[in-house]
């Protein structure tokens, strides 16, 4: 019995290891995750429509007038930069994430779209960002960060957008979001 006790924390440390090398493999935890929860990308948002969740696994940073059915987390701020400087950026900041993915381009009306895992778990979260032209040139944001499983994600979307809205390469030019 002893020796039961002591194998079943070894053989589970290395199935969990394995999981994790192998993410996409037979007993990988993206494989995992996809038969519980469904694909890891969860599709676009129109940002005009979005209608937040009722579970608290979400975050949104969005201008006032982009997002007018959904409460904001954060008030995006304006950019004294080109739009397309600061999608570069942002592309820049979330890609360097080893755990993200980006799954869709910038289009017409549609944001970039990407897949982020957490660093352990490799929970797979989908962010949508979107950037926008302002009067003036400057350029303004919405990100949607979302997780595909769990009914909580005690903080880790809003902490996210916070993050990458810190984010030095980000943040410079910057000025407060109008009242």
């Amino acid at each position: 019995m002893r020796m039961i006790a002591f194998a079943v924390p070894i053989l589970l440390a290395v199935l969990f290891a394995a999981a994790r090398a192998f993410p996409d493999g037979p007993i990988g935890l993206d494989r995992l995750w996809e038969r519980i929860g469904g694909p890891a990308d969860q599709g676009p948002v129109d940002f005009t429509r979005l209608m937040r969740r009722a579970d608290p696994n979400d975050a949104l940073a969005c201008p006032r007038e982009l997002c007018p059915d959904a409460r904001a987390d954060i008030v995006s701020p304006v950019w004294d930069v080109p739009y397309h400087d600061l999608r570069e950026r942002l592309r820049a900041v979330i890609l360097a994430d080893p755990g993200a993915r980006q799954v869709a381009e910038a289009t017409p009306g549609r944001g970039d779209r990407f897949v982020v895992r957490t660093p352990v778990w490799r929970f797979p979260d989908t962010v949508d960002v979107m950037v926008l032209p302002v009067a003036g040139g400057g350029a303004t944001v919405a990100i949607y960060s979302r997780s595909l499983l769990g009914r909580s994600d005690f903080g880790a979307n809003l902490a996210r957008i916070r993050g990458y809205l810190a984010d030095p390469r980000v943040a410079a030019g910057t000025r407060p979001a109008q009242p």
